[in-house]
C-alpha cells in the first residue's frame, strides 16, 4: 500500500496533538520557507509539519504513528543534497535529525566513535582531532551536512582516493525501519561475519529503507604533516596523466581535485581577488599527508613533468589559498544563476574527452547555457554545472546522462539519485536489479511511508 497524505487522512489539529505526544509540543513546527526548498533552490516541496525527535525511541514511535495513518515521512539532515532527495512533497511530515546530536567518547584502542545522525561532519572532525584522529570523509558542506545524511547518500568528497566513500567508514549503525522496528548494531567489531550487512544496505538507500539515528565510525590517524600542490597543465588529459602517475607511486595522496580555466576565472571574478594562478587550461590540487614531511617526495614526483607549472604549499595559509580555487567553485557558480548539477563518474581513460565534449553536449539542447566542470579527478567523479540558457530541462538531463553512460560511466557518483535522476536509473541498473531493490523496499518499508518518490522509478 502506498502512503497517503496528512490532509487527506486526519484533521491538522489532531495530527499536531498526536505528533506532540510523540516528540513534545515544542518540537512540532509549521514549515517555514527554507524547509520546503533544497540547497540549490531548484527543488521545492510542501511539507505539513517539521518534527524534531530527540532519540531513537521517539523516531520509532513516530514511524509507527505514520504507518498506522499511511502518512509519509521524509528524513532531513543538513539539506545539502543536490538531487531533491530530502524535500517533503504533498504534505509529508519532515523529520529533522538535528536533535540526534550525541557525540560519544572516542575509543582510542579501536579508533572509533559513535555519533548521532544529526551531528555535522565538522563537529565530528573537531571532536576527534583532539585525540589525534580524523574522520576521513570531507567535503565543502562539512559545516552543515550531517552524518545521517552522509550515510543515507553514501557521500564521497575529496578524500575518496585514499579512504573511500562513507560506506567504508561505517562499523555500526542504528536505524528505524519503515515498520517502526529498530536495528542497532553499534559494537564496532571489525570482524562480525553474521549475515546480511544491514548497515551497508541502509547506507546509500536515501532514507527509503530506514531513518538513521546513530552511526559508529572508523577513524584514521590525524597526520601531522600536510602538503598541497597546485599543478597547472595545458590540457585536462595531461592533468589526468599527472594524477595517475603520482597516485600510482605514492600512498600518501589524500585528494586530487580538478578545476578548469573557466572555473578559476569565475572564482577570481566573483571574489575580486587576484588568485595568481597560471593561465593554463586545467589545474589540479594534489594534497598528501603523512607521519613525516611529504613535500620532497611530492616535488620529486612532479618534477618529472617538465611541461607543467607547480606551486607547493606547506603552510596552512598558503594551502587554504590554494583550496579556495576548488571550494569556491560551487558558490561562485551559484552567484551566476541557479545551476543544473550533474554529479557523474566516468572511467579515467574517458575523463578528458568527456570534459571536452560536455559543453557541446549541453549546447546541443540548451541554447546560451554556460557549462562549468570540476571534480575529483583521481576517481573520475566530475561535477557538471549548467547555468542559464533555454531549452527543455528533461531533455538536458537525458542528453547529459546518456553521454555519461555512453562512456561507461555512472549517472550518480556521490549525491544519490533523489528525484532528479529517478527516471534515468534504468540507464545504469538492470530490470532485475531494480526489481531486487523494490523487493528490499517492500520488506523493510511495507507501506511505502519512507521518502516516497525518491530513488526508485
Amino acid at each position: 500500500m502506498m502512503a497517503g497524505y496528512p490532509e487527506a487522512v486526519l484533521d491538522r489539529d489532531v495530527a499536531r496533538r498526536e505528533l506532540a505526544a510523540v516528540v513534545g509540543s515544542d518540537q512540532v513546527h509549521d514549515p517555514g520557507p527554507a524547509d520546503d526548498v533544497d540547497w540549490t533552490g531548484r527543488y521545492r516541496g510542501r511539507s505539513s509539519f517539521v518534527v524534531r525527535p530527540s532519540d531513537t525511541i521517539q523516531v520509532s514511535r513516530l514511524v509507527r504513528w505514520a504507518r498506522e495513518r499511511s502518512i509519509p515521512l521524509v528524513p532531513r539532515g543538513g539539506n545539502t543534497g543536490l538531487v531533491g532527495g530530502s524535500i517533503a512533497r504533498d504534505g509529508a511530515v519532515l523529520v529533522s535529525s538535528r536533535r540526534l546530536s550525541g557525540l560519544g567518547e572516542v575509543d582510542l584502542l579501536s579508533r572509533q566513535v559513535t555519533v548521532g545522525a544529526g551531528v555535522t561532519l565538522q563537529e565530528i572532525h573537531e571532536h576527534v582531532a583532539s585525540h589525534g584522529l580524523r574522520y576521513p570523509v570531507d567535503f565543502g558542506a562539512r559545516g552543515s551536512a550531517t552524518i545521517g545524511g552522509s550515510v543515507a547518500t553514501n557521500a564521497g568528497g575529496i578524500n575518496v582516493v585514499r579512504y573511500g566513500m562513507t560506506r567504508r567508514q561505517i562499523v555500526g549503525i542504528e536505524a528505524v525501519l519503515g515498520t517502526g522496528d529498530v536495528i542497532s548494531h553499534l559494537g564496532g567489531l571489525v570482524k562480525d561475519n553474521t549475515g546480511f550487512d544491514l548497515a551497508g544496505l541502509v547506507c546509500g538507500s536515501e532514507g527509503t529503507l530506514g531513518i538513521v539515528t546513530a552511526v559508529r565510525l572508523q577513524l584514521v590517524p590525524l597526520m601531522p604533516h600536510v602538503v598541497t600542490a597546485l599543478v597547472s597543465c595545458d590540457s585536462v588529459a595531461r592533468a589526468v596523466e599527472v594524477v595517475a602517475s603520482v597516485c600510482s607511486r605514492s600512498d600518501s595522496v589524500d585528494a586530487a581535485e580538478l578545476v578548469t580555466r573557466d572555473g578559476v576565472e569565475l572564482v577570481g571574478r566573483v571574489s575580486g581577488d587576484d588568485l595568481g594562478v597560471p593561465d593554463r587550461a586545467a589545474h589540479v590540487l594534489i594534497e598528501c599527508s603523512g607521519a613525516s614531511d611529504q613535500s620532497e617526495e611530492l616535488a620529486t614526483l612532479l618534477s618529472e613533468f617538465d611541461d607543467v607549472e607547480v606551486s607547493v604549499a606547506v603552510t596552512s595559509g598558503h594551502r587554504a589559498r590554494l583550496w579556495r580555487l576548488r571550494e569556491e567553485q560551487t558558490p561562485s557558480i551559484n552567484s551566476v544563476g541557479v545551476p543544473f548539477k550533474f554529479d557523474v563518474t566516468v572511467p579515467l581513460n574517458s575523463l578528458a574527452d568527456f570534459v571536452a565534449e560536455v559543453p557541446d553536449v549541453v549546447a546541443s539542447v540548451r541554447s546560451g547555457a554556460r557549462t562549468f566542470v570540476f571534480g575529483h579527478v583521481a576517481d573520475g567523479n566530475m561535477h557538471v554545472n549548467v547555468v542559464g540558457g533555454t531549452g527543455d530541462e528533461n531533455r538536458l538531463t537525458d542528453t547529459v546522462l546518456n553521454a555519461v553512460v555512453a562512456r561507461g560511466g555512472s549517472i550518480s557518483a556521490e549525491h544519490g539519485i533523489g528525484v532528479a535522476k529517478r527516471d534515468w536509473l534504468p540507464l545504469v541498473r538492470s530490470s532485475a536489479e531494480i526489481a531486487a531493490m523494490r523487493s528490499i523496499k517492500q520488506a523493510l518499508d511495507p507501506d511505502g511511508i519512507l521518502n516516497p518518490g525518491v530513488l526508485l522509478p
